[in-house]
């Protein structure tokens, strides 16, 4: 039986631990790979771009948004001038664009420049424009 056991040949420790870092590098390569697959279709951007400002009338103004980012956006809050202004909220698909008319808390001047803020629903800045009201 001692003949038996002295014929089998073992790794040599080097051998050995360079099998035992491959395989663990492998396995975490694979396991990263898993894992990215699974955030991606989760994550996405939030993005609106204003593309127009139109000043109405004393008191309201309409902004010309599109959905530039790659997941649906609701805009839940627009401030004027770091001022909250009246607004609906409005929900965008990716690259839908629609018109969104704000009401401000008090009349604009002709010639004065307003900064633009919009907000989601969970208070992070997605879309940000300054315009100069026109002469009347």
């Amino acid at each position: 039986m001692k003949k038996l056991f002295r014929s089998k040949k073992a790794l040599s420790p080097v051998v050995a631990a360079i099998i035992l870092i491959a395989v663990t590098v492998a396995v975490s390569l694979a396991v990263a790979a898993w894992m990215g697959t699974l955030t991606v279709g989760q994550m996405g951007s939030a993005s609106v771009t204003i593309k127009n400002v139109t000043f109405v009338s004393p008191a309201n103004v309409t902004l010309r948004v599109q959905n530039t980012g790659t997941k649906t956006v609701t805009i839940a809050t627009v401030k004027v001038n770091n001022q909250d202004a009246t607004a609906p909220k409005l929900t965008l698909s990716p690259g839908q664009e629609k018109d969104l008319k704000i009401q401000l808390t008090s009349d604009w001047a002709a010639g004065n420049q307003y900064k633009f803020d919009l907000f989601d629903s969970s208070g992070q800045i997605i879309g940000s424009y300054q315009a100069t009201a026109p002469s009347q």
